[in-house]
Parts: C-alpha cells; sequence; structure tokens
C-alpha cells in the first residue's frame, strides 16, 4: 500500500512540474447507457495517463450533428470528436478539416480491425477515423405479441405485409417510427433499395451516379407506398424522435421497428429480453441480402491544440482492451478484429452480417451530406404525403444534378 501511495505522490509531483497536458473531447454519446460506458472508459485512460487532464463534453446527438462544422472550422477546436466512417468523415477529410492518424497504429490499421473497414476510414490513402464499435440493423420486434397472435418471422415481403395486417386487425400499431430527425426514414430507403435494386445500384445512386427519378428507384417507393397506404405506420410520427417511438415498442403498443442494434440502450430491463429482431424481408429472390452496418467512432480536428494528447487518447480507443469494455457493456460488436461478440444477440446480428452478400454505411453516411439531407427530408415527406412522390422525386434529381455535377 505504501508503494502505490508513493508511485501516486511521485507522480502526483511529475504532473504538477511538468504541467499537466490538456484533452478536450466533444462526444455525441448522450443516451446513458452510452455516456456512462464511455465515462468509465475516460476514467480508464485517466488513470493509465494521469499527466492528461480529459475534459469530456457531452452534446445531444442531432445537435452534435450541427455544432460539429462549426467546431472543425474554429481555432479552438476540440481535440478529439466523436463520428461516423465512411462518406461523413470522408468530405470533412477532403476540406482538411482532420488530422492523420495514421502513425498511431502499432503494425498498421489491419492490425487492429478488419481490412474492410480501412476504406471507410481513409481518404486519399491517409487514415482519419478510429472505428470504435459497429452494429447491425433489423426489423425489433416484441417477442410476446407475436407468440400471443401465434405469428411467425416473416422472411418474404408478402409475408411481411400478412404479418402487418394481422397485428393491425389485433389493435396494434405494425410498425413504429420518429422522423421528428430524419434518419429514421433514411434506413426504410436503404433497405428497400438494396432489395428491390441490390448494393451496385444503391451504392451507384449515394455516389450521384444515378437520377432519383431512374424507374428503380420509383419501384422502391412503390413497395413502401404499400405501407404508408395500409396504415401500418404510426400515426404522427413526425412528431416523434426516435426514442419517443420506441417507447410504443416498449410499451407494447406497436410490434416492430426497423432500427439499428442501438434500440437496446434505451429499452428498459423489463423489455429487453423481449426484443428481437429479423433480417428485413426479402422482395425480389434474385437479389442478393444485403445490409446496413454502421460504423462509429472518432476523429482528431486538424485545428485541435493538443495533439499529442489527442493521438495517445485514440491509442488507448483502438486497443482490445477499450473496445472490449464499450462493446460487451453495450452488448454492440467492437471494431477490433481480436474481440469476440459479448453476447447471444450480439452474435446473432454477427450471424446475419456474416451471412450477407455486402454491407453499407447507412444513407446519410455514404452520400454527400447535402444530398443526403435533401433526400431524407424528401423521404419523410413522402411518408406523410405519398401522392407527391413525383414532384419529390423530380426535386430530388435537381438537388442530385446540383451536387454531383
Amino acid at each position: 500500500m505504501r508503494k502505490v501511495l508513493f508511485v501516486f505522490l511521485v507522480l502526483s509531483i511529475v504532473v504538477s512540474l511538468l504541467g499537466a497536458q490538456k484533452l478536450v473531447i466533444n462526444s455525441y454519446m448522450s443516451d446513458p447507457a452510452p455516456k456512462k460506458v464511455f465515462a468509465e472508459l475516460v476514467e480508464q485512460f485517466k488513470a493509465e495517463h494521469p499527466e492528461i487532464e480529459v475534459t469530456v463534453n457531452t452534446f445531444a446527438h442531432e445537435d452534435f450533428k450541427t455544432l460539429l462544422r462549426t467546431w472543425l472550422n474554429s481555432s479552438n477546436a476540440p481535440d478529439v470528436v466523436t463520428w461516423f466512417a465512411g462518406e461523413r468523415m470522408r468530405y470533412f477529410a477532403s476540406k482538411g478539416l482532420l488530422e492523420p492518424i495514421d502513425d498511431i497504429f502499432d503494425g498498421g490499421f489491419e492490425a487492429y480491425f478488419p481490412g474492410a473497414f480501412k476504406s471507410a476510414s481513409a481518404y486519399e490513402d491517409h487514415i482519419y477515423f478510429v472505428p470504435q464499435s459497429w452494429y447491425w440493423w433489423g426489423v425489433y420486434y416484441r417477442k410476446s405479441i407475436f407468440e400471443k397472435l401465434g405469428l411467425t418471422v416473416p422472411v418474404t415481403w408478402y409475408q411481411f405485409l400478412n404479418t402487418c395486417e394481422k397485428l393491425k386487425e389485433a389493435g396494434y400499431i405494425p410498425i413504429t417510427i420518429g422522423t421528428k430527425y430524419l434518419w429514421t426514414a433514411a434506413g426504410w430507403f436503404d433497405y428497400l433499395n438494396m432489395r428491390v435494386n441490390g448494393l451496385d445500384y444503391h451504392l451507384k445512386l449515394t455516389n450521384g451516379e444515378i437520377e432519383y427519378t431512374d424507374e428503380g428507384v420509383k419501384k422502391v417507393f412503390e413497395y413502401w407506398k404499400q405501407l404508408v397506404d395500409a396504415g401500418y405506420f404510426i400515426s404522427n410520427h413526425t412528431s416523434y424522435t426516435w426514442q419517443d417511438a420506441a417507447n410504443y415498442l416498449f410499451t407494447g403498443d406497436a410490434a416492430m421497428y426497423l432500427m439499428g442494434q442501438f434500440i437496446k440502450d434505451v429499452a428498459p430491463e423489463s423489455v429487453k429480453d423481449d426484443l428481437d429482431f429479423f433480417r428485413f424481408p426479402v422482395i425480389d429472390g434474385n437479389i442478393g441480402l444485403y445490409e446496413d452496418t454502421p460504423i462509429d467512432g472518432f476523429m482528431i480536428p486538424a485545428k485541435a491544440q493538443n495533439k499529442e494528447a489527442a493521438k495517445i487518447f485514440l491509442e488507448f480507443i483502438a486497443s482490445k482492451e477499450a473496445q472490449e469494455y464499450f462493446a460487451s457493456n453495450l452488448g454492440r460488436l467492437a471494431a477490433n478484429k481480436d474481440v469476440p461478440a459479448p453476447d447471444a444477440h450480439a452474435q446473432k446480428g454477427l450471424d446475419m452480417i456474416l451471412a450477407s452478400d455486402g454491407v453499407m454505411q447507412f444513407y446519410d453516411r455514404d452520400t454527400n451530406p447535402e444530398m443526403a439531407t435533401a433526400g431524407m427530408n424528401g423521404f419523410v415527406e413522402f411518408m406523410v404525403y405519398p401522392v407527391r412522390i413525383d414532384f419529390i422525386l423530380k426535386n430530388l434529381e435537381i438537388e442530385r444534378w446540383r451536387i454531383f455535377k
């Protein structure tokens, strides 16, 4: 005990003599569960690096998205920020707003992460992003409601429509969704487009290579319209955040929700064991099974004041130990390839992804940010006013031509 106290005293003296390095982290992990686990990771980092004084600023997720652009352009930028892999990261890297971090990986990026993650973490041969965790999307549902009504998990689109109708007849809201913040509607567009037209078509669309007035895109909305016209979605969804809409699933008023694994972060303990998921239904058996697998992680702003401390922190975040702690406490899949799936639920998600024919990030992470905003506004407008679809797609095509030409 005396030895421990002596070491701590020596470290304290050294830190006081040299002056503590500062590290400012801006985080979007505002939901209680990830916020708590991240705070615990930060405490572990501080115990290993008492010479670094860490400040974590947490912002509501949607506020963070708005503020990040301002921070990255500020002369007083934070040292580390949470963010998304893919186009959302590359956009800022292309503007010179991010710090390359190739030098933090002992043995190279692939020594830590799957090679498939590199393209989503890099821009022009440099790494700008440290993946922390990734997750699958699926149709989450209440097992008890399905059991009560004698429903089996639908595999095909026809079976899915039949399931929705039986739920509606029994007095349940078949599908809950909150579109107050637009990205939840993008999930529906992703899956319908991938199931109708395939992954290559979807990626060409998000790259600006396909017109929004193309017959393939119109076909997507024909399937989506079947759900809207039948009244299978919750009413007034534009009034709800994704968490508000999840409450309808948790209370048992709604039966299904197309959502990422993080829905379990906000689920009450009494409900978690009654939540399960299934793969988005097959529409065309000749089209492969493709999935959304967003990757979350960290970046260093180019204008950060404490880049050395920031890189030390990202080295810590990339480690097997830190990634395993985060993933195991939240039931997610760690980006570090040496970390196994933390539980049976995560293993089921991993198995679904491994059995898929290909994956992408997410509509608003894989297309230009301006196009993403226009597109998601259009998707929500369609869900409210489906008769406007031709007008909506013409407007999206005007935006595509302006942004990508």
